[in-house]
């Protein structure tokens, strides 16, 4: 079909807007890896935008990656990502699959009961003096068990698994699968799509999670790197990096790995949205078309 003058002023004018609006969006980013690769010195007397790198130097990685706190804090961030979202899924899935068979008694009034959590919660305080009773505070499982299930995410599973034919299952059931065998050998097959988008949504939780523990951890060795990089960029410490550097090159040099230690925590999670992107269509879509 032959596109009116006014279709067509209006790709124009939405390809300008959504790429100016990409510009500014992708520019702090950017602006931030320029200065992680600069000269110290150049960063702290710039005032304005960066559109390269001044002095190009790679000592602020290479501080940040001899210095043992960000070692350990990205491994204990790795292991509550890993053994964090294998939890959430596992038991999101169970909980999912037994509300969305219809033969489960008192199943509208537990969905009730989960939805009424998302809108009204006991705070941080419950939370703390539960995680302390039952003997979690200060451990890693602190960041993990109280946090396994999301409500929305519960939710969106279980409306993916509702769509599954019933006719599977019951041809299951005539061969003697369980509810086990046809969760993890039908149901979670099939609904790969979703399972993609809550690992995307588990993890991505994870990796920027500090506040709990900031609340749950007092032990450094179990801080995730996160909350190290929290301490460097508002409490401004990076003299613990900064052995061997004179006290008039320290201010400089402390920018520079902010900048540094920002790209370090924000690299792994740009490169996996590619991957998981096409995804995220097929995860807001779920129950929003009844045919």
């Amino acid at each position: 079909m032959k596109r009116s003058i006014g279709e067509r002023i209006f790709d124009y004018g939405n390809t300008i807007f959504l790429t100016i609006l990409s510009i500014v969006t992708l520019y702090p980013l950017v602006y931030v890896l320029f200065a992680s690769l600069s000269d110290p010195a150049y960063v702290a007397q710039l005032r304005g935008i960066m559109l390269a790198p001044k002095g190009f130097t790679l000592d602020a990685y290479k501080m940040v990656f001899t210095n043992p706190m960000i070692s350990t804090a990205y491994l204990n961030t790795l292991f509550y990502v890993i053994v964090g979202t294998t939890v959430n899924i596992f038991l999101t899935s169970l909980g999912a699959y037994a509300l969305s068979r219809k033969n489960v008694m008192w199943k509208n009034v537990i969905m009730f009961l989960i939805v009424f959590t998302m809108f009204f919660e006991g705070g941080i305080i419950p939370l703390y003096l539960l995680v302390n009773e039952i003997g979690m505070l200060d451990s890693r499982w602190a960041l993990i068990l109280p946090t396994a299930v999301s409500a929305f995410n519960l939710i969106i599973m279980r409306t993916a698994f509702q769509a599954i034919p019933e006719s599977l299952e019951e041809s299951a059931r005539i061969d003697g699968a369980n509810d086990f065998t046809i969760l993890f050998k039908i149901v979670l097959p099939l609904s790969m799509p979703v399972v993609a988008v809550m690992l995307l949504f588990y993890g991505v939780y994870h990796w920027n999670s500090w506040f709990h523990a900031m609340i749950f951890i007092q032990d450094r060795e179990l801080f995730p790197l996160q909350l190290i990089l929290r301490e460097i960029l508002i409490a401004n410490d990076t003299s613990n990096m900064m052995t061997g550097v004179g006290s008039a090159d320290a201010m400089p040099i402390g920018e520079t790995i902010k900048y540094a230690t920002i790209i370090i925590a924000t690299v792994p999670i740009l490169l996996l949205y590619p991957f998981l992107q096409k995804y995220f269509v097929k995860g807001v879509m779920i129950g929003g078309i009844k045919e």
